[in-house]
């Protein structure tokens, strides 16, 4: 046989093999489907996510790596494959995204799907939705952040992201907040944790998850170095044991990459605060704190101030809504004048502080220059606590924006009005139009730019 003739045929069987490539990609989530049996998802463990189409995922993505892919059509010609209805919303999303430049490749970019923008017309998305987009982002390397915050997701369509993330090497950041996706979704996660080595922020917060999805996370988190920030706020709690809380602890002793960790609405208590607290003084990674929202108390406190005292790590620390006092706030005070130097942004909205206590916090301010943000609102306002933090603002040692009072005068009192700035002030919020530009109300991203997607 000519030489021409053995060349001619090397060439046509490399297209067939890219062919089939091809074919499998694009039928991946169909061939998924057909293989599942028809009755009912058995209850999910660490081990319960279906690996069927893991390597067709794989495959495909190594073979488009050095192509960057039209995601809007591969998305319609996905839906077309598995019969699914488009969502024009997911559509329109796609769309924009091909219309970005080169630069997408090398800085990454996030699909905002967001169900609760009011910029644009949406169509929440759902557990088909997810399947087909799940399938489309196996040749999207370049996309880094997938935003899917109050949607109608389930379990069922958290299983098809979290068999998506079992062999995706290029997704940083998921933002799941808001769907409820329950205890069994929940767990599809933790599962996925166990496998993917890139992941590095995961927002489950008002996910609706339960003890056993938390312990399952906290267990894996001991092994994962990726994640480097997690939000469980607002899980589902019937006990008041604080179990929970109590192994997430024992997770932050051995954990050593975790950089921000939200436990809002953990029905926190003496029991929980004391145990995090002895967890974080072996811990040297952790740098924002989140325990907004729980039962913390005035005798609690002593635990935190005693950690401020030697910790060398935490830069934020959020107390918002809880109930430290007068006591509790001097606690902090004391710690943060004579010994801690690290702590940036502190957070005692909604606290029953008073004078008092407020007052302290404002001496500590003076002699810790590292405290830049402070946010006060919510407590209770004396004369003293207005000429204090007046004081603050009018010697610029407490900026504008770096707190969420403003001193005005009134028949020659001083007063202070809220601002709308703080850590994580639109962390529900979304604008109905234009862009956010307030960076003020949300202090936490110049802090510490992990929370970027929190």
């Amino acid at each position: 046989m000519p030489f021409d003739s053995i060349d001619e045929s090397c060439i046509q069987n490399q297209h067939k093999i890219k062919f089939l490539m091809h074919w499998f990609y694009r039928n991946a989530a169909l061939i998924f489907q057909l293989t599942q049996k028809d009755d009912e998802i058995k209850h999910p463990t660490l081990t319960a996510v279906p690996p069927v189409s893991v390597h067709l995922y794989d495959s495909a993505q190594k073979h488009v790596m050095s192509v960057p892919p039209d995601l809007h059509q591969q998305y319609l010609q996905t839906c077309q494959n598995l019969s699914q209805p488009e969502n024009h919303f997911v559509a329109h999303v796609l769309q924009e995204a091909d219309k970005g430049d080169n630069s997408r490749q090398t800085k990454g970019i996030t699909l905002k799907i967001a169900g609760n923008n009011r910029l644009v017309p949406v169509q929440r998305v759902t557990d088909e939705d997810v399947q087909v987009l799940a399938s489309v982002l196996c040749s999207a390397v370049f996309v880094t952040g997938l935003d899917l915050r109050y949607n109608n997701l389930t379990d069922v369509g958290v299983r098809h992201i979290a068999t998506f993330l079992q062999s995706n090497e290029t997704l940083l950041h998921l933002r799941m907040t808001g769907n409820k996706i329950g205890n069994k979704g929940g767990m599809y996660f933790a599962s996925m944790l166990q496998v993917n080595c890139t992941l590095e922020k995961l927002d489950l917060g008002d996910c609706d998850v339960g003890t056993q999805c938390l312990i399952a996370i906290a267990s894996v988190l001991t092994q994962n170095r990726a994640v480097k920030a997690i939000n469980l706020n607002r899980p589902l709690l019937y006990s008041q044991e604080e179990e929970t809380t109590v192994r997430i602890a024992l997770m932050l002793k051995n954990n050593s990459s975790l950089v921000e960790l939200h436990l809002c609405k953990h029905e926190i208590k003496s029991l929980g605060v004391e145990r995090l607290c002895e967890a974080l003084y072996e811990n040297c990674s952790l740098r924002y704190l989140d325990l907004s929202c729980n039962k913390i108390t005035r005798d609690d406190v002593k635990f935190l101030g005693e950690l401020l005292k030697q910790n060398q790590t935490l830069e934020i620390l959020d107390l918002n809504s809880n109930r430290i006092e007068d006591d509790g706030a001097i606690y902090l005070s004391e710690a943060l004048a004579l010994y801690n130097r690290t702590l940036k942004a502190l957070s005692v909205v909604s606290n029953k502080i008073s004078g008092k206590g407020l007052v302290a916090l404002s001496q500590a301010m003076k002699i810790n220059v590292e405290l830049s943000y402070i946010y006060i609102w919510g407590n209770n306002f004396d004369e003293a606590a207005c000429m204090a933090f007046s004081e603050l603002i009018q010697a610029d040692r407490l900026k504008p924006n770096c707190t969420d009072v403003e001193p005005y005068e009134v028949d020659g009192h001083v007063h202070l009005a809220e601002l709308s700035h703080g850590l994580k002030k639109h962390y529900y919020w979304t604008p109905s139009y234009g862009e956010v530009k307030n960076a003020a109300a949300n202090a936490s991203l110049a802090i510490t730019a992990v929370s970027e997607y929190f």
